[in-house]
């Protein structure tokens, strides 16, 4: 295959969590945390890690996933949020955290939704279970299939309430994965976790984010604890055009893990910059076509693409495009033609997959012709 390589002196990649190179001069701060994981929600690169795939009990961040769920359901029109849905006793008697909901009060999707994510109620939890699949068991079997397609490869539910259970577990990593999932497709419901108070049946009860209104810029997500998971906390942030998610697990206080999620935050945001390169569907280059009614098609990513670099030091990633020489003609907008390479201090860094931007039809009986002739000549001089 031949090789057509175009130099680009500024670019990056959208892998799921690829790595960024690390900064001397920018020690990742020093943490109590356990296992923490801070990531770009733009390019989903990470910028400090401790043990992100050390499997552990997720507590009441595992409501993020049920929420997931709830939230898929409202984009199903299975249910809505103002529809009402009676509080059973099995909800009711749930322990932990709780909305404070009485046995066959009927209670709006909506408010079930707050109960769970501003007050962490355990009973809100599983009567939105119960609400969406009739039963928690079912319910958890929904969640498990919903991990599995977003590739939480280690995580398994066994409730919906994040109760300690020796096969009830996620990660650092499926945590941060199923955070922007939720930012990502449901944005209409995203502004729920930043809530800081919530009152129902005469009961105000306080949101244990201690971020929210410390850090201006902190706008959720969730936390957790039971004794056996020690304190966890998701914080996420958005400052100017950049957003950021920490995820901190079995921190040693509450206070412990705001204030290692806020130095997470802050590292990010003060070491590091992400950029906006390109757009998706911005053409990079064009690409030599053979036996086709053009002789080149305009190439280009099928989204929008961000990279994340220690600050100032941008000029040392370069580039290479790779295309999939000979291309032969017909080309459908959106077929894979290349690969764009990406070094670091001339060290591998990522690579990207790039596609055909229009649509190239095949050209006459003279053109494929007199292509196939010089491809022949090229062959043999090869």
């Amino acid at each position: 295959m031949m090789k057509f390589f175009v130099f680009l002196a500024f670019f990056t990649s959208h892998l799921a969590f690829a790595q960024v190179p690390a900064r001397v001069n920018a020690p990742v701060p020093v943490l109590s945390s356990k296992s923490y994981l801070l990531v770009d929600f733009q390019s989903r690169q990470i910028l400090a890690a401790r043990n992100p795939n050390e499997r552990v009990e997720p507590a009441s961040l595992t409501k993020l996933m049920t929420a997931y769920i709830v939230f898929d359901a409202l984009r199903q029109k299975r249910i809505t949020l103002a529809q009402p849905f009676n509080v059973s006793e099995k909800a009711w008697h749930a322990p932990g955290a709780r909305m404070f909901l009485t046995v066959a009060e009927s209670v709006p999707v909506e408010a079930l939704l707050s109960g769970m994510i501003v007050q962490s109620g355990n009973d809100a939890a599983i009567a939105l279970a119960e609400s969406v699949a009739g039963t928690e068991e079912a319910f958890v079997d929904a969640m498990n299939r919903e991990a599995a397609r977003l590739g939480l490869m280690n995580s398994h539910f066994v409730n919906a309430t994040g109760l300690p259970h020796p096969q009830h577990y996620s990660t650092a990593s499926d945590l941060a994965a199923l955070s922007r999932a939720i930012m990502e497709e449901f944005p209409q419901y995203f502004p729920m976790y930043k809530v800081r108070e919530y009152r129902h049946n005469n009961i105000t009860q306080y949101n244990r984010n201690r971020l929210l209104g410390r850090d201006p810029f902190v706008d959720g997500l969730k936390t957790g604890y039971t004794e056996s998971a020690g304190f966890c906390m998701i914080a996420t942030a958005q400052r100017k055009d950049r957003r950021l998610i920490a995820v901190v697990l079995n921190a040693g206080s509450e206070n412990g893990r705001a204030v290692d999620a806020q130095k997470l935050l802050n590292y990010g945001f003060e070491a590091f910059d992400t950029i906006k390169l390109y757009a998706g569907g911005q053409p990079i280059h064009p690409l030599p076509v053979w036996k086709g009614n053009s002789n080149e098609l305009q190439a280009g990513l099928p989204n929008d693409y961000f990279v994340t670099l220690p600050a100032g030091f941008s000029e040392r990633l370069k580039a290479t495009l790779e295309s999939m020489q000979p291309l032969m003609a017909p080309i459908r907008a959106g077929d894979r033609v290349g690969t764009l390479r990406l070094t670091f201090d001339g060290k591998p860094f990522a690579e990207q997959n790039v596609v055909a931007l229009e649509n190239v039809g095949i050209a006459n009986l003279f053109i494929r012709s007199w292509h196939s002739l010089r491809l022949l000549y090229r062959s043999l001089s090869d």
